[in-house]
C-alpha cells in the first residue's frame, strides 16, 4: 500500500492520531490500538502533563526506573536510580559500588561549571577595527542590554562570565564568533543562554550601525547566521575517581599485581585504539544516560559533549585513565557535562523528582559529580570483567531473562533456568535447546512465538 501525505496531523486529537496511524500503516490492526491506550496512565490530568512533554503523542513508551545501592560518593552513602533497559547496567553498577565500598569509595571534584554559547556571523571589512570596537564599546554593551534577561541570574549567583570576539576567518571566509561563557548554576541554562545571545546578535548590529567608524559598506557586510549555545562544554567538568593500595585488587584465582597489570593494559589500549575506545566509552555512558535520564536531562547533549570531548586531542580515545604510582592505583574520569536540577522536566515529571528525592536533591554540581560516578564504576565493572571471566558471562546471564520473557516462560521454568545456568555460560541455542526438553517440544520453530 502507497502511504499519502497527511495535512493537518497536528490538529487530530489523540484518538484521531492513533486512528490515521492504525488505519495508514498497521492495516487497521486493532491489537495496535489495545497495546498503545494499555500504557496511558489511569490518571487523565498524569497522562496529560506526560502528553505535553513533547508533540504529536500518543502513548508512553515505559524504561525501567532502577536503583543501584551501596555508592559511598565523597563519604556520604547515595542509592543512584538509573532509567535503562539494557540488562546489566543496574547490575554492573551495583557490583562496583560494592567493591569500592570499603576501599574509600569515590571521591569528586568539581573543576568548573563554564558554560558556552556563541553568536555566528559574518563581516567583510576592516578586522582590526571591529576588535577595536569590541573592545571599547560593543563588549560592554552587550552585558547592559541583557540586564533585564539574567537579572535572576546574577541573583542566584549566576550570568555571564565572559564574552570574546572570535576570528575564525582562517577556517572561513569573513566568519566571526561572539563567544559567550556563562555560569547557569542548578539549571541547564540553554534557554537563558539562548535568550543572551540573540539579544547580544541585535545588540551587536545596532552598535556597528550606529558607529561611524565603519563605512557603509562594513555595516551593510554584517550578517548575523545563528545564535545558540553549544553542548560541547570543556570547561564544565567534574573528576571522579577511586584508588587503593594494589595489594587491594586481587580478584578471584588473578593476583591484585596481575590484575592491575590487565586492567592498566586494557585502560591503554582504549587510550590508544579508536575501535576499542568507542565501545569502551559507550559502556561508560551507559551508567552516565542512565542516571542522566532518571534525573530529566538531556542525555543526548551529554553523549554530544563526552564524545567531542574524547576526541578533543586529534584522535578518538578513552574517557577514563588510571595509574599506579608509589604502590597506589588510581583510576578516574574528567567528564565535561551540563546538567540542571531545576528547571525542565526536573520541575515537572514525577519520577524525576522522585529520582532527585532520592539522590538528596543535589546542586546541579553535585549531580554533575553521581553522574560522572556512575560512568565510572560502570567502566570497572566492565574492564574488571573483560580482563578477568570474560564479558559474556556476566551479561549473558542477565539476557538470559530478556530470552525467557520472549519465550512466555512461566515462573517456575524460569527459575530452572537461573539454576540450570549458574555453572553454565548462557548462549540463546542452549536457551531455547533445553526450553524444548522441558517441555516436550522438538521442533524448535514450535517454540518461537509470533
Amino acid at each position: 500500500m502507497k502511504h499519502q501525505p497527511v495535512e493537518g496531523f497536528s490538529k487530530l486529537s489523540k484518538e484521531g492520531k492513533i486512528e490515521w496511524l492504525v488505519n495508514e500503516y498497521l492495516n487497521g490492526d486493532e491489537k495496535a490500538i489495545q497495546t498503545l491506550k494499555q500504557y496511558w496512565n489511569d490518571d487523565a490530568d498524569l497522562q496529560k502533563l506526560h502528553d505535553e512533554f513533547s508533540e504529536n503523542t500518543i502513548s508512553n513508551f515505559y524504561m525501567p526506573f532502577g536503583l543501584a545501592p551501596n555508592f559511598l560518593i565523597n563519604d556520604e552513602l547515595y542509592t543512584i536510580p538509573m532509567a535503562v533497559e539494557e540488562s546489566s547496567v543496574v547490575a554492573a553498577a551495583s557490583k562496583a559500588a560494592k567493591f569500592w565500598l570499603d576501599r574509600g569509595g569515590f571521591k569528586t571534584t568539581v573543576l568548573s561549571t563554564t558554560k558556552l554559547g556563541h553568536v555566528h556571523f559574518m563581516y567583510e571589512g576592516d578586522v582590526e577595527k571591529l576588535r577595536t570596537a569590541f573592545e571599547n564599546n560593543i563588549k560592554a554593551k552587550l552585558i547592559e542590554e541583557t540586564n533585564d534577561i539574567t537579572k535572576n541570574m546574577r541573583a542566584r549567583n549566576g550570568g555571564i562570565l565572559n564574552l570574546e570576539l572570535i576570528d575564525k576567518t582562517a577556517d572561513l571566509e569573513n566568519y566571526f564568533q561572539i563567544k559567550g561563557s556563562f555560569e547557569t548554576v542548578d539549571s541547564m541554562g540553554a534557554n537563558f543562554i539562548n535568550s543572551c545571545l540573540e539579544q547580544f546578535a541585535k545588540t551587536l548590529k545596532n552598535e556597528i550601525d550606529a558607529d561611524d567608524t565603519f563605512t557603509p559598506e562594513e555595516k551593510e557586510s554584517v550578517q548575523i547566521v545563528m545564535c545558540i549555545l553549544s553542548n560541547y562544554t570543556p570547561d564544565c567538568i567534574v573528576r571522579a575517581e577511586v584508588s587503593c593500595p594494589v595489594e587491594q585488587l586481587a580478584e578471584g584465582n588473578v593476583s591484585a599485581e596481575e590484575f592491575v597489570e590487565k586492567f592498566s593494559r586494557a585502560v591503554r589500549i582504549a587510550e590508544i585504539e579508536p575501535y576499542r575506545a568507542t565501545t569502551h566509552n559507550k559502556g561508560i555512558m551507559n551508567g552516565i544516560d542512565a542516571v542522566v535520564i532518571a534525573t530529566g536531562n538531556d542525555f543526548r547533549a551529554v553523549e554530544a559533549c563526552a564524545h567531542t570531548y574524547a576526541a578533543k586531542d586529534g584522535q578518538y580515545s578513552s574517557l577514563t585513565h588510571c595509574e599506579v604510582k608509589d604502590g597506589i592505583f588510581r583510576f578516574w574520569i574528567d567528564l565535561p557535562t551540563a546538567l540542571g536540577t531545576i528547571g525542565g522536566l526536573t520541575s515537572l515529571h514525577p519520577i524525576v523528582k522522585l529520582a532527585l528525592g532520592i539522590l538528596g536533591k543535589p546542586s546541579a554540581s553535585e549531580l554533575m559529580g553521581i553522574v560522572a560516578v556512575a560512568g565510572l564504576a560502570q567502566n570497572f565493572a566492565a574492564l574488571r570483567s573483560l580482563v578477568t571471566t570474560g564479558i559474556q558471562k556476566g551479561h549473558m546471564k542477565m539476557h538470559l531473562m530478556n530470552i525467557l520473557n520472549q519465550l512466555e516462560a512461566t515462573d517456575e521454568e524460569k527459575q530452572y533456568f537461573v539454576n540450570f545456568f549458574k555453572d553454565k555460560t548462557v548462549t540463546h541455542h542452549t536457551v531455547i535447546e533445553e526450553f524444548g526438553k522441558l517441555r516436550g517440544i522438538k521442533a524448535e520453530q514450535e517454540i518461537k512465538k509470533d
